[in-house]
């Protein structure tokens, strides 16, 4: 009889549960594995875990400072294949960035190749590089085979890998660290190692300690690439108080080191003949070169830096900008002011001690904290290590006791050896030996039975029983372990300390001086322009100022709208009817060779919007402002001008009302005449308009159908003058308005005899 096996059906598997809280156990299993296993670093080691399995796979390979070094792609390729199941590149890079001195404070990978550049170019592929270990990642894994840390099982199962690394090395500080995780993020600075050491034993001196005092050695960040920041002592020290803060840094002017070491901090650079340059020599750490030399040129170019000539790249190992100003009578801390504003050669780099502790738990820690932590762990894998040896130590004992009793018996043992079928047992029950010490006289080399060898027995013997005795001493007593720390410390501290090449302080901490208060529009050269806008809305700049009737060219089908005086350092106030007003600078105005370039390429104005007016900004001026529907106020200059091309909304429209007038108050003006599509006009005191910063004003006059023709400023005793037609040029005046003037809001009276038929003062 045959039986049918029928598969499970899958949907039985299916298990029926709200879509957000799976979604939410989902995500937070991956979020705790971002966190915990890949982006924040160990307190303990100062390592994410891709940078730990790198060193231990090189390590592996045996890729010590004194041996050759090997092709980068061996050592991906055992990262990846044993340890570390992620993408080639993501490992190559992290790789790389251990091997950049211009990244690390103190690297850990030595490279051989093209390892990239402080320009911003990429590291040759890992088929050309190679690489080996450096002095310090040795010193960082320093006792991984003296029992000091747990190991756990790879990704496979196949090897194990350390979970940490236990050496003395302070990487978290020295090399800092940076990463972003799911919720949250890390941004640790290098520091100074010696710096870093002197605050630890501090602490282990006197575990009270306090900040202030922690930060009068601890001076804050010393990057790989150098330059100065500026912050206040008092600034730096809250940050590190609380493990968050943002630190000023900047590049350093200047042109090389004086005779003791110090830096020669002006960066200015005799020629001769009263010339100068400025010379750069460090860049703000992660800021590419090639990147703020391209910065430097476009402020060239754009004219937006005019005291600036020209910039050249003249670096080779060592970083040098040099920046030619526009001629010997520049200041020169002008220049450099203006480009901390204007380029990266000033920016900020942000504390966030959010690290990893003991327990896997993240946390942000300030400084007093986090190096408690650190040397507790330190003196954890003390006591571990200390451990470690004493149980080698009861191992080696128990054999050289044995082989002590061998060569005190030994015509015996080998009476036995020779004549017992089963010599172990025999040796073990006469001279009461365990089983290990028997198997190691049977294993024993004849050559090993001389005089000599029992009197090394002994010494080895007398050797380990006094080591032994120390190490259970400094088991049992704290003060002894912290003693040692202290000795191991400052054995370190040696190496790195402050008159060698690795651990000179490369950053300096200097607060900036009180910043000079200037304005970048006063760097723009003054020289006369003429504004010419079309009727289609395309602008140009026309050098000098020349007749504002003058043969301008158009395109085919557009004409000229609005032209004006001006100078390149005015700001132009572009009026248009939908209430906005946008602002232009005169020395940002293409050239008036051609047809210049449409006014929407420069601001963002709607569309659908008409311009209304061109005005050239004066600090002190008021325009009047009307809309179509008879509505009006005073505007001061200094509520027009706007920071954005989106403008900025003055005068409130409605639907179908639009604005018709903004026009220049001349000072010596005291009244206003309005005149409507109705051909009505009435004229009031200037005063009883409102000055606004926004809204729809009030009635200036009222109609009953149609809306507002225009609106000006005039001196009621010098009545009211307009241009005649025709081609003379000529201009009448009203002198006696008294007929027409009334109170704001009223209907009005026809114009004198010879207005202007199109309503238009």
């Amino acid at each position: 009889m045959v039986t049918e096996t029928t598969e499970p059906d899958p949907f039985d598997a299916i298990v029926d549960a709200p879509f957000d809280s799976a979604l939410s156990e989902r995500y937070l299993v991956y979020a705790l594995s971002t966190i915990t296993a890949r982006s924040l670093p160990d307190l303990r080691d100062g390592l994410k875990p891709v940078h730990r399995r790198l060193l231990w796979a090189m390590r592996q390979l045996k890729l010590d400072p004194g041996n050759a070094y090997k092709k980068s792609a061996r050592v991906v390729g055992d990262v990846i294949g044993k340890y570390h199941p992620h993408g080639d590149a993501s490992v190559y890079d992290a790789m790389v960035r251990l091997a950049q001195e211009f990244s690390l404070r103190y690297p850990l990978v030595e490279g051989q190749g093209n390892f990239g550049n402080i320009d911003g170019d990429n590291a040759a592929a890992y088929r050309y590089t190679e690489a080996r270990l450096t002095k310090t990642a040795i010193q960082l894994m320093a006792g991984l085979d003296e029992g000091t840390v747990d190991f756990h099982p790879t990704y496979n199962g196949e090897e194990e890998e350390p979970e940490i690394f236990p050496g003395l090395f302070p990487n978290l500080l020295a090399n800092g660290a940076t990463g972003i995780a799911v919720g949250m993020a890390t941004s640790i600075p290098s520091h100074n190692v010696a710096e870093v050491i002197d605050a630890t034993l501090l602490l282990i001196d006197n575990p009270h300690t306090e900040h202030g005092e922690l930060m009068e050695v601890f001076h804050g960040p010393d990057f790989a690439t150098g330059g100065v920041i500026v912050d206040s002592p008092e600034a730096i020290s809250a940050a590190y108080e609380t493990g968050k803060g943002a630190f000023r840094v900047r590049g350093r002017f200047s042109i090389g080191r004086e005779k003791d070491g110090s830096w020669e901090d002006t960066g200015i650079e005799k020629l001769g003949g009263g010339q100068w340059q400025l010379v750069i020599s460090e860049i703000p750490y992660m800021l590419q070169k090639g990147k703020l030399i391209e910065q430097i040129a476009a402020l060239i170019a754009d004219k937006k830096l005019p005291i600036l000539e020209d910039v050249r790249d003249e670096s080779d190992e060592q970083i040098r900008i040099v920046l030619v100003p526009r001629s010997r009578n520049v200041d020169p801390e002008l220049l450099k002011e203006s480009l901390y504003r204007l380029t990266d050669i000033e920016n900020r780099f942000t504390l966030n001690l959010n690290v990893l502790d003991a327990g896997r738990t993240p946390g942000v820690l300030g400084l007093k904290l986090l190096l408690q932590e650190w040397i507790k762990s330190q003196i954890d894998i003390l006591v571990r290590r200390t451990q470690h040896r004493l149980d080698k130590i009861a191992s080696r004992l128990e054999l050289v006791e044995g082989y002590i009793i061998a060569f005190l018996n030994l015509d015996r043992i080998i009476e036995i050896i020779r004549t017992e079928d089963e010599p172990k047992p025999v040796m073990m029950a006469e001279f009461n030996l365990t089983d290990r010490q028997a198997e190691a006289i049977l294993n024993m080399r004849l050559r090993s039975l001389r005089k000599l060898e029992e009197m090394e027995l002994r010494q080895e013997r007398d050797d380990l029983l006094a080591e032994q005795e120390d190490l259970n001493k400094l088991l049992a007593s704290p003060a002894r372990q912290r003693t040692r720390l202290k000795r191991d410390l400052n054995a370190l501290r040696k190496e790195y300390a402050e008159d060698t090449e690795l651990g000179r302080r490369r950053t300096t901490i200097a607060e900036a001086a009180p910043v000079v208060e200037f304005s970048m529009d006063a760097m723009i050269e003054k020289e006369p322009v003429t504004v010419i806008l079309s009727q289609r809305g395309w602008i140009r700049g026309a050098k000098g100022h020349v007749p504002l009737d003058g043969d301008f060219k158009f395109k085919e089908g557009d004409g000229p709208a609005f032209a004006l005086h001006a100078q390149t350092t005015d700001k132009l106030l572009v009026a248009c009817d939908n209430g906005r007003f946008y602002t232009l600078g005169a020395d940002k105005l293409p050239s008036a060779r051609g047809f210049g370039e449409p006014v929407r390429t420069m601001v963002d104005i709607d569309a659908d919007a008409q311009i209304v007016a061109l005005i050239a900004h004066k600090p002190d001026m008021k325009l009047l402002l009307a809309s179509s529907a008879g509505k009006g106020f005073v505007a001061e200059a200094g509520e027009l001008l706007a920071e954005t091309r989106k403008g900025r909304a003055v005068m409130n429209v409605k639907t179908g009302v639009k604005l018709a007038v903004a026009r220049e108050i001349v000072p010596e003006h005291d009244h206003v005449a309005v005149v409507g599509d109705n051909r009505k006009l009435v004229i009031f005191a200037l005063d009883e308009l409102p000055v606004l910063a926004k809204g729809q004003g009030v009635t200036l006059q009222r109609y009953r159908d149609g809306g507002l023709s225009d609106a000006t400023t005039l001196r009621l005793e010098e009545g009211l003058s307009w241009k005649m037609g025709g081609e003379s040029g000529r201009v009448r005046t009203e002198p006696e308005m008294q007929l027409w003037k009334v109170a704001r809001g009223a209907a009005g009276r026809m114009p004198p005899t010879g207005f202007p038929k199109d309503n238009r003062f």
